[in-house]
């Protein structure tokens, strides 16, 4: 019995600590969601999401969104379409970004591609060599579940930059979230243990 109640205690305290742990990520992902983007960046980066075919998913879609009000309101701002092809996708992210911004009035010549990255890493590693040398003050655009780990992973990689929270649809928050939790516990473990 002496062994089945510890067992009990060790699962109880294991559940309270990954109570307080989850807490903590939505505590961070919270504080990050909700930025003000500063106006006339010289620069936005915006991060790929998924593309079914050659339409972009809802988060990318609001991604999208987000940076063109951006774009039409501070005219002098260039964007880097971020994002490489995956399976099921028949274009690159960062094409699938350009074609959706040109639909909605933005110049193409406003619009770089880097179009080889597979994640959030690369994303940031791979647009920081397009941004020109004159660039001081950028944008990470993505979602606000994502924005707190983005903008971590560009300070870690010497970006200077702020956030531009785009909302993560309805049906995707849950899933969305769950799949961030265990992404920031990744980039912890990369950067404080490994």
């Amino acid at each position: 019995m002496k062994k089945r109640k510890r067992i009990m205690i060790m699962v109880a305290v294991l559940v309270v600590l990954g109570v307080v742990y989850v807490g903590f990520l939505q505590y961070k992902i919270s504080q990050f969601s909700r930025m003000d983007a500063p106006k006339n960046a010289d620069y936005l980066i915006i991060l790929g999401a998924r593309v079914k075919g050659t339409d972009p998913s809802l988060a990318l879609a609001a991604r999208i969104d987000a940076a063109s009000g951006y774009l039409r309101k501070n005219t002098g701002t260039i964007v880097i379409a971020s994002g490489g092809k995956g399976p099921g996708e028949d274009i690159s992210e960062a094409e699938s970004i350009k074609r959706e911004l040109v639909a909605k009035g933005i110049n193409e010549s406003r619009i770089i591609l880097e179009d080889r990255s597979t994640d959030t890493y690369e994303n940031i590693r791979f647009s920081k060599k397009l941004i020109p040398s004159s660039a001081k003050l950028g944008l990470i655009v993505s979602n606000n579940f994502h924005m707190y780990r983005a903008l971590s992973i560009a300070h870690d990689q010497g970006l200077a930059v702020q956030g531009l929270p785009a909302e993560t649809p309805s049906m995707a928050v849950v899933k969305s979230y769950s799949r961030e939790y265990l992404a920031i516990t990744k980039y912890y473990l990369i950067k404080y243990i490994f």
